[in-house]
């Protein structure tokens, strides 16, 4: 025997829809006038009726939501209102998305007006839409029932959804009436249609810091960085059919919370970032991001070097962007914008901040929004949706700027991101896989991209400026100069100046000899890294050989020599590169140092190349060098030149590695004028990066640079009277990517 059930279920779905999705009360009103939004009113007010002074509830206490909406046909509350998960805004939005007013729809999932019960056990509903001479009055009254929806009056009981009673009326109207409606400070002719929520029987306990928290969510609804916040509100709504405000009132008492932080937002925007990118968009297609950086256009493919040396973006989208070279990401397009303040000490001028300035951009992060009107809880300060806090403190710091320091903002359309969705608990966006982690992906590169790059120039010029170099403009010694006359004929005080500047020579010079020995590690240690890989591969094939070898004598037997002789000779060879590599290594220890002598260039450079070689023949890069005039022989260390020359190979082949086009290192040595010029056929350096290269911790590379190997080369070289400096003349540019040019000649800084 067969038949036919149906699902039947229980009341307590209500509690699940409204009291448990939703999060707190903040976010339940937020709901509610988001229907308000969809509805097209111009107005929402919010009144906290039978309230005292700090929002403390008295007896029969209640909150009104009231708005100048298309209100709601009686059709609509009689079949869908009462219907939990009705797709009537969802198939509405499938034949126009749009209300008459031209907002986007917001609501489809059909269950965000049971919000209302996360705040009271009793609804009252009025509505009445246009042309319509009645009004529509619906009640819901939970009060008898407990909180799960298991008990009626103290008793338990099965109770199905089917049994929560609702009262329907239709009368003329008598509620939405035309009249003079208060909103904040103003007074406006109400228009005939709209609708009155009233919400009794709370549920919870409220107080001031809740209601002021609920206001901050209520005028961020819209984006802050759309409001024309420096605008009275009356002339925005006058001049924007699309502008919606909301009032928040305890009975007639309008409260007139901080509205002035909206124009102090947009002055600190305006006059007092360090960088701002506006009017940013991510086109999907030509796979780039464009945007205005301090109001210069910008264009940066997601092929630029600057963003594929970003571990964020290798371990997205493969070391060498592999997944991108055979598809597209698959979030869709969007807008963005970004607003980069200093919080350090010593930010100078307009950049520096007070500490009321900093609280204040502290109430702001990197908010989401969807069709101008905001994901939740995207943007709060104690969001980190993006996961920056997490990242700096688990991986590095230095990769991504403070949350505290970046106020932003990412648009997002229904229309052009339909794979960005949003949870039923209203809590942010359903992981849906590879759109949402592209999207994540792509707004953390463009923000690890402005650390590295115009944040990390920004700090440069800053010090600079600062006088952080003063060793270099001789300040402190032209400071004692100074008070030497000033203390001219003052024994007492020529005698201290004396024994300070003795102390000061003695710390400089003590300093100047640890940022030296500092230096020579770091490059001892890059150049370990350099010959790392290819010495464990070597001793990994040796170590198989010998375990090889040891297996055949402990199984005895008779064992064939001819084949052992061939191990042992192919292990010898092992051993012996790995004895030249760690021989290349000690030339630049300091114990190992030598005097400067006379040395042939070309012979260094042998080393070095032997170095590179396996990585060169499997990335197919063609190696050349060019000798013009004489010989080129130096007078310096090996060590210097090895130092050297491990840099510009190190860089040049990172450069290089995953480019499709033909690839090639060049290296032009000329003995009559003493110069190299050091050559590859990368993308080159960027103009605006090309200032920096030679500062330390400056990196092209993303998180797998440490800027310091143009930095030591370049010391080292100095301090021999050398240069080096980034080819500025096309006769010097033999190649279309990077051009070192390398002197050796005494006069070098004075040509």
């Amino acid at each position: 025997m067969s038949e036919t059930i149906h699902f039947s279920p229980y009341a307590r779905l209500l509690t699940m829809l409204g009291d448990q999705l939703i999060k707190n009360e903040r976010i339940a009103l937020i709901e509610i006038i988001k229907n308000s939004y969809d509805a097209d009113a111009s107005w929402a007010k919010v009144t906290f009726e039978g309230f005292d002074t700090e929002y403390k509830a008295l007896p029969g206490a209640q909150i009104v939501i009231e708005d100048d909406g298309l209100g709601m046909a009686r059709e609509v509350l009689r079949e869908h209102w009462v219907s939990p998960a009705t797709p009537i805004k969802k198939l509405a939005k499938a034949i126009d998305d749009t209300t008459p007013k031209g907002r986007k729809i917001q609501g489809e999932k059909g269950i965000g007006r049971f919000a209302i019960l996360k705040l009271g056990r009793k609804v009252e509903i009025v509505t009445r839409p246009p042309a319509s001479k009645k009004e529509y009055l619906l009640t819901l009254d939970l009060s008898r029932f407990d909180d799960d929806l298991l008990e009626k009056d103290g008793v338990p009981q099965k109770i199905l959804l089917k049994d929560i009673e609702i009262t329907f009326q239709e009368r003329p109207a008598k509620a939405i009436i035309p009249g003079a409606v208060k909103l904040g400070n103003r007074q406006l002719q109400r228009a005939d249609h709209g609708t009155r929520i009233t919400i009794s029987h709370l549920r919870s306990e409220w107080d001031r810091s809740k209601v002021d928290e609920v206001y901050d969510d209520l005028i961020r609804l819209q984006s802050v960085f759309l409001l024309r916040a420096v605008q009275q509100e009356e002339e925005k709504t006058k001049r924007d059919p699309k502008g919606f405000e909301v009032s928040i009132f305890r009975g007639k008492h309008y409260e007139p919370h901080s509205e002035r932080y909206l124009s102090q937002l947009a002055t600190l925007l305006k006059d007092n970032t360090v960088l701002r990118l506006e009017d940013g968009c991510y086109d999907e297609q030509k796979k780039r991001f464009t945007f205005n950086l301090d109001g210069r256009p910008e264009i940066l493919p997601l092929s630029d070097p600057s963003l594929t040396g970003l571990r964020i973006f290798r371990d997205r989208f493969g070391k060498k962007g592999e997944r991108l070279q055979s598809q597209t990401t698959t979030c869709g397009p969007f807008k963005f914008g970004f607003y980069i303040f200093d919080f350090s000490k010593d930010a100078k001028g307009k950049h520096s901040l007070d500490f009321e300035d900093k609280q204040l951009i502290k109430k702001h992060r990197i908010y989401l929004y969807r069709d101008e009107i905001r994901v939740y809880p995207y943007g709060d300060p104690k969001d980190d949706w993006l996961e920056i806090d997490a990242y700096r403190g688990t991986i590095s710091a230095g990769q991504f700027l403070s949350n505290d320091q970046v106020v932003g903002f990412v648009n997002i359309t229904q229309t052009q991101n339909p794979q960005l969705k949003d949870k039923t608990s209203r809590e942010g966006l359903i992981d849906t896989g590879a759109p949402t982690e592209d999207f994540l992906t792509l707004i953390k590169l463009l923000l690890a991209w402005i650390r590295q790059k115009p944040y990390a120039r920004y700090r440069q010029r800053l010090i600079e400026k600062s006088g952080l170099d003063a060793h270099k403009r001789e300040r402190v010694t032209r400071a004692f100069e100074e008070l030497d006359k000033a203390v001219e004929g003052n024994a007492e005080a020529k005698l201290a100046l004396t024994r300070a500047r003795k102390s000061y020579k003695l710390e400089r010079d003590y300093l100047v000899q640890r940022a030296e020995t500092t230096e020579q590690l770091a490059g001892v240690g890059l150049s370990v890294e350099t010959a790392s890989h290819d010495i464990m591969a070597v001793m990994s094939r040796a170590l198989g050989t010998l375990d090889a070898l040891l297996q055949h004598a402990i199984k005895g037997g008779k064992l064939d020599w001819n084949d052992v002789e061939r191990d042992l000779s192919a292990l010898r060879g092992m051993l012996s590169f790995v004895e030249s590599q760690l021989k290349n290594i000690q030339l630049l220890f300091k114990s190992s140092k030598q005097r400067r002598k006379d040395v042939r260039v070309s012979d260094v450079l042998e080393k070095v190349y032997r170095l590179f070689q396996p990585t060169l023949e499997s990335e197919k890069i063609a190696y050349d060098v060019v000798t013009r005039g004489s010989p080129l022989v130096v007078k310096t260390t090996d060590a210097v030149l090895l130092q050297l020359f491990l840099n510009l190979f190190d860089n040049a082949v990172y450069w290089l590695e995953g480019d499709k086009a033909t690839k090639e290192i060049l290296i032009t040595m000329n003995g009559d004028d003493q110069s190299l010029i050091f050559s590859d056929s990368g993308p080159g350096v960027r103009s605006d990066d090309a200032p920096y290269i030679f500062e330390p911790f400056f990196s092209g590379k993303g998180e797998e640079g440490r800027g310091l190997g143009l930095y030591i080369a370049r010391q080292l070289l100095e301090r021999q009277d050398y240069a080096i400096e980034l080819a500025d003349s096309k006769a010097q540019k033999k190649l279309k990517g990077a051009n070192f040019v390398v002197s050796f000649s005494k006069d070098a800084e004075n040509e």
